[in-house]
């Protein structure tokens, strides 16, 4: 009895140990079988949904223009002495640039001259007449008074067609004062006429020299020495300019804004720009803009002005600029990679604790150059696949992997 009571606990005994063997080895291939499944998910690069200040942006190819650009005319018709500047020379303004010569402007300026000579000439003549007419005149008074004190005195004595006649000669040498002192006047007159004549003619003749507007560059030369240039003041639309100056210092940076975003320009306006010929970014503001659209393009000419001292930005350059629109505080973004644009709404393909990907729709606010706002649909934190979504499905295994970028960062292009 004892002895079969020794079997039986044995045999317990080893079918307890193969049990747990049993259990051992189905605990080792599920894990070894998990194992394997983790080992073969995809990878998947994610990015982190944040929380932060976001800034709608519109990147815009601009041009350089110069800040002011004149063809410069003579204002009298001339033939050209002598040029001083070629294109590319650098002029400060009220430098000469060439020098006419007008045989006939010389000749009536020295008319005008003579003529200012003769009426003076008439002056000095008219006051001596002025002050010989008052010196008779004097002298014949005093005999008319003496006469008439005398008649007075003695009744009878003086005659009184004597007594006429000196007042006749009074009164006509009062006259003759009236007379001189409107000679003179006139005399006074013609020289006026005569000053501004030639004053008129001298501002003309200073005009065979052709100066500099302002501080520029010359960028187009038109005529040389011998050459015929008429009047710019005249009424032909032809007439030939001598040189084009162009002002280099301060540069117009030219940008077309599109319709749609018309409404957030405004003066003092934030612009990022980059110029990749010269390797040179900087930051501006909008000083002006036309607050029209362009029929034919959409767009509204938009200006911010570029100071360019040392002449390294040429004109007709083109710059990558960043316009600052909008901007919100304290909003949960997301990576723009991370948003997929499908044919219904915008959804986004979150990879959860377990690892696996699950699909949100999400519903969008402003955008940035590579971030934009989630209104509903993410949460700061989540992990969002930021490349090939077209590669995964819902609820599948991923291994997600965090790629450095700057969608968490501030922004750094356009719309």
């Amino acid at each position: 009895m004892r002895k079969r009571s020794l079997l039986i606990g044995f045999g317990a005994l080893l079918l307890a140990i193969v049990l747990i063997f049993s259990y051992v080895q189905v605990r080792s291939r599920g894990a070894s079988a998990k194992s394997e499944t983790a080992a073969a998910a995809p990878t998947a690069a994610i990015a982190l949904v944040t929380r932060g200040d976001l800034a709608s942006t519109l990147s815009v190819a601009g041009q350089f223009q110069p800040y002011q650009v004149v063809d410069v005319h003579a204002k009298v018709s001339g033939y050209i002495r002598r040029i001083n500047v070629d294109i590319g020379d650098l002029v400060h303004q009220g430098e000469v640039l060439a020098v006419l010569e007008i045989p006939e402007l010389t000749a009536q300026l020295e008319g005008t001259k003579a003529s200012v000579r003769h009426s003076r000439s008439e002056i000095s003549r008219t006051r001596q007449e002025v002050l010989q007419a008052e010196a008779t005149h004097a002298a014949l008074h005093a005999d008319y008074v003496r006469l008439l004190q005398a008649s007075k005195a003695r009744p009878g004595l003086i005659a009184q067609q004597e007594l006429d006649d000196a007042l006749a000669r009074d009164q006509a040498s009062e006259a003759q004062i009236s007379a001189a002192k409107a000679a003179l006047e006139a005399a006074q007159q013609q020289l006026a006429v005569s000053s501004a004549d030639s004053d008129r003619v001298q501002e003309l003749s200073d005009y065979e020299q052709i100066t500099a507007p302002f501080n520029g560059v010359i960028t187009m030369r038109y005529a040389d020495t011998g050459a015929l240039i008429p009047a710019g003041t005249t009424n032909n639309t032809d007439a030939m300019p001598v040189v084009q100056v162009a002002q280099s210092d301060l540069l117009r940076l030219r940008l077309p804004v599109p319709e749609s975003d018309v409404p957030y320009i405004h003066i003092g306006g934030q612009v990022q720009v980059t110029v990749q010929a010269t390797g040179h970014s900087f930051t501006g503001k909008i000083v002006r803009f036309t607050r029209q659209l362009n029929t034919s393009t959409r767009t509204m000419l938009t200006e911010v002005d570029v100071p360019n001292p040392d002449l390294t930005l040429t004109s007709g350059m083109y710059a990558m600029t960043v316009v600052r629109l909008k901007q919100k505080d304290n909003v949960v973004i997301a990576p723009m990679p991370g948003v997929v644009q499908g044919d219904g709404a915008p959804y986004a393909l979150v990879v959860d604790a377990d690892n696996r990907v699950q699909r949100r729709n999400v519903v969008l606010g402003i955008q940035g150059s590579n971030r934009v706002e989630v209104v509903s649909g993410l949460q700061p934190g989540d992990k969002v696949i930021v490349a090939s979504q077209d590669n995964f499905q819902a609820g599948e295994l991923v291994h997600p992997q965090i790629i450095a970028t700057s969608y968490t960062s501030g922004e750094q292009g356009g719309n």
